[in-house]
């Protein structure tokens, strides 16, 4: 059977698909065998029409052989489902195959330079030159069972120094011999996958390897391929394993409906993977207390929606992050000389942030930060509990809208500040540390609706004072640093 006329064989050749020709297939048949008994199973990654395997299969015993292919081409592929028994329209690429599942690969690539785009780019492994053809022996290569056939097929000029160096490591018995049809400047290369360990000795290795280095190089000329094999023939082992993957990763629009049909909806196991196992939850060894939930908290162990008994609603995620705590030590010596030491010590800070959701809430949608930090003030357990920045019962004014510089921000969410202590003070009259003179005209501004302003004193890394600023209109109050004024 003809694979393709070589004027059409040609035109194949410009889109980078070269067709083997009818005599070099009939003569390289000659080179193989079947196994005496068991099920082979054999492999051609580039299939093109698949008139290639399917002759292969005939010549060892088509009932005794299952052929499965991967052929990019839609129409390509479309006609080898007709003659293989399993065929995927696929870049080889994009798909899962079991390794070491095959007693024959046969092997024509695709010719031609990796360009960076290509799918497989990022997997080729080597130092030489890109091409397609080594890409895709090292695709395929895993998929060969050790003392399976490999049959290659490419341009004598693609065996470079580290493709002869691949093939004499992974294969024995290496033959190499000219195609019929001179077209493609073609050879075919017989071998024997070996562990490397089960190689001939050093000497012989490297003879071959000199040998197809010449080929490759023009140097010397391939033997042409014989009429009559003369040697014993390359027997295709039976398959020695199960076949468990051989499927394309990603699915074209026609693959996925097929796979609907079959599976007879989207997931027919979603309740096995998705339902409920029905397993009761062990109950903890003893009541949780509430350093065990803040714990938890703080650990990010919860984390969702919680609902409290008086209808408070609160999304949470805990964390835990690491901060440098600095000591600044001085001594001074006999002559008076004074050595500064400074001393930065790891410490563990949880902190959690709760997105309160509770309908109706002043704080409705607004994200509140509970730290444990050693340098923010204690609070009692009640106000941890139920963290947040609405003013006390004690307001002098309307505070308005609430605004955090961005360092402030960014002491609050490392744990280095908690402004709600000083939003209490400042809210209900405690102006902080300012002169008299300053505390005279926050009093008279609660009646008269100037601007208020506080002061406090903080320990927040190299940060030492901290601002509060209600605007005269009492739309907004701001936290800020004086560095952000």
């Amino acid at each position: 059977m003809a694979l393709m006329f070589p004027r059409l064989a040609r035109n194949f050749a410009r889109n980078g698909y070269y067709p083997t020709d009818e005599t070099t297939l009939e003569l390289t048949l000659q080179a193989l065998a079947p196994s005496p008994s068991g099920k082979m199973r054999i492999f051609d990654p580039c299939a093109g029409e698949g008139v290639a395997l399917a002759e292969a299969a005939h010549a060892l015993g088509r009932d005794r052989v299952e052929t499965y292919a991967v052929e990019y081409d839609q129409e390509r592929a479309k006609h080898s489902k007709t003659l293989l028994d399993c065929v995927l329209h696929s870049d080889l690429m994009d798909t899962m195959i079991s390794r070491q599942a095959f007693g024959l690969l046969w092997l024509n690539p695709p010719y031609g330079d990796l360009v960076a785009d290509h799918a497989g780019a990022s997997q080729y492994q080597g130092n030489g030159r890109r091409r397609l053809e080594k890409l895709f022996y090292q695709r395929t290569l895993p998929l060969l069972q050790y003392g399976g056939v490999l049959v290659l097929i490419v341009p004598h000029y693609v065996l470079d120094d580290e493709l002869c160096g691949w093939l004499c490591n992974h294969f024995t018995e290496l033959r190499i011999y000219k195609a019929a049809d001179p077209t493609f400047k073609q050879v075919v290369i017989f071998g024997i996958r070996i562990r490397r360990q089960d190689l001939a000795r050093a000497q012989e290795v490297k003879n071959v390897r000199a040998r197809l280095q010449a080929i490759g190089a023009g140097t010397l000329s391939a033997e042409a391929l014989p009429t009559s094999w003369p040697w014993e023939p390359y027997r295709v082992l039976p398959a020695s394993n199960e076949l468990e993957h051989f499927y394309r990763i990603s699915l074209e629009p026609e693959q996925l409906s097929e796979e609907i049909k079959r599976l007879r909806g989207m997931w027919p196991d979603f309740t096995l993977h998705f339902g409920q196992s029905g397993a009761q939850p062990r109950p903890p060894v003893r009541e949780l207390s509430r350093w065990h939930l803040a714990l938890a908290l703080a650990a990010g162990a919860i984390s969702g929606v919680v609902k409290s008994k008086t209808g408070r609603v609160l999304v949470l995620k805990g964390d835990t992050y690491k901060d440098k705590v600095r000591k600044t030590e001085f001594t001074e010596d006999q002559d008076g000389n004074v050595s500064e030491v400074r001393i930065l010590t790891d410490r563990f800070v949880p902190i959690i942030r709760a997105w309160d959701m509770t309908p109706g809430s002043a704080n409705e949608g607004r994200v509140i930060t509970i730290s444990s930090s050693a340098d923010t003030p204690h609070e009692p357990d009640e106000a941890l509990t139920q963290p947040t920045l609405t003013p006390p019962p004690r307001v002098t004014f309307e505070p308005g809208r609430l605004v955090l510089t961005q360092s402030v921000h960014h002491l609050v969410e490392h744990g280095q500040l908690d402004p709600s202590t000083y939003l209490r003070r400042h809210f209900s009259g405690d102006w902080g540390e300012l002169p008299n003179e300053d505390w005279s005209s926050n009093q008279q501004a609660l009646t008269s609706g100037d601007r208020l302003f506080s002061c406090y004193d903080i320990c927040a890394g190299d940060e030492t004072r901290l601002w509060i600023i209600t605007e005269a209109d009492r739309s907004s109050t701001t936290v800020l640093l004086p560095s952000d004024y």
